[in-house]
């Protein structure tokens, strides 16, 4: 039986493992209150873009409004103190110097005055950090973003932890890549990353920007990132993607993927032997890795030299007398049509 037979060649072949990945925003903020209370009104919507300073929810400011009344008239009556220890003071010096009252008395007269100013100021500060902790009560925007999901409604009663929501800032992402401990000595800056569709395509390339020095207890994986461009926005933040992790480059054989059959999950080539008696087809079972173009990286059962027989393949059996048509290797080799007559 007349067979199209291609030398098997060696190629680079790229060693890569694929993980899924987690995008995140690299500007992007999580809105938690920094005060307790209710929520009395709501001012944006999820997706609605925001610039930074702008007011997204407002919680319920009456109490600390109360306090803040409070203790602005106790500076005020402190005030009061403030001016009467003056007052004080410089009659006592008066009197002092025409020599009607003892030193202590200016003394104490001084010492008077020295606590109500200090008093005052003490006053002063706490007014102003309640003044502060006042404007807590209207939630802003950090920075230029889109709102996220807002899962707190009018009425709720937050705390510090509660989450109102997210802003983030459009632009580039940054893939989040959990790698096996085991493998975390081959991580290095620079390493290239792809980033897969579902149909297994390459829909943009970056590479490793960080590797974590520390190993998760809990996983036992070492976070790594890779930036993703994504001027299209065609990426979403929280999105899982295929990323593929391109380790390094070895040459190894490789064969076309239509000189290759597969039986059970089982991989198998024929490849033409020559004997004494003639030229006889092969059956051999391989072990193949990723596509690489038309062909087939093969990790075990087959050597640069070989000849894989491309064409027929479906009407042989192991054993089979073969006459060899060499073919050079390359897409039109792939092409060829099978014969089997």
């Amino acid at each position: 039986m007349p067979v199209q037979v291609q030398v098997v060649e060696s190629k680079p072949i790229a060693e890569t493992t694929e993980y899924l990945a987690l995008l995140k925003s690299r500007h992007s903020a999580t809105i938690n209150p920094q005060v307790e209370g209710y929520i009395t009104a709501i001012f944006v919507k999820s997706g609605d873009h925001v610039l930074a300073g702008s007011s997204l929810l407002q919680i319920d400011p009456l109490k600390q409004e109360a306090t803040v009344n409070s203790q602005d008239a106790t500076r005020l009556a402190q005030e009061s103190n403030v001016n009467l220890a003056r007052v004080n003071l410089e009659r006592a010096k008066k009197l002092a110097e025409a020599g009607v009252i003892a030193k202590s008395d200016l003394d104490n007269a001084q010492t008077n005055y020295d606590t109500a100013v200090a008093q005052l100021k003490s006053l002063e500060h706490q007014v102003e950090q309640q003044r502060v902790e006042l404007r807590y009560y209207r939630v802003s925007a950090p920075m230029n973003g889109v709102v996220g999901d807002i899962p707190v409604r009018v009425g709720d009663r937050v705390i510090v932890s509660t989450l109102l929501t997210t802003v983030d800032e459009p632009g580039a992402l940054e893939a989040y890549l959990y790698i096996p401990a085991a493998r975390a000595k081959d991580l290095r800056l620079g390493l290239p990353v792809k980033l897969l569709d579902e149909a297994g395509t390459v829909r943009t390339e970056s590479q490793i920007t960080f590797v974590s020095p520390q190993v998760d207890p809990d996983t036992q994986t070492v976070l790594a990132k890779a930036a993703v461009p994504n001027s299209k926005a065609n990426l979403r933040i929280a999105q899982q993607v295929r990323a593929q992790v391109v380790w390094g480059n070895a040459s190894g054989p490789v064969a076309p993927v239509l000189g290759v059959t597969r039986i059970n999950g089982q991989f198998f080539v024929f490849v033409a032997e020559k004997d004494a008696k003639g030229t006889f087809a092969r059956q051999r079972g391989v072990k193949v890795g990723e596509i690489i173009g038309n062909d087939y990286a093969v990790l075990e059962g087959l050597k640069p030299g070989d000849h894989l027989i491309v064409s027929g393949t479906q009407f042989l059996q192991d054993g089979s007398p073969v006459s060899e048509q060499i073919q050079p290797a390359g897409p039109k080799a792939e092409n060829t049509p099978k014969t089997g007559k």
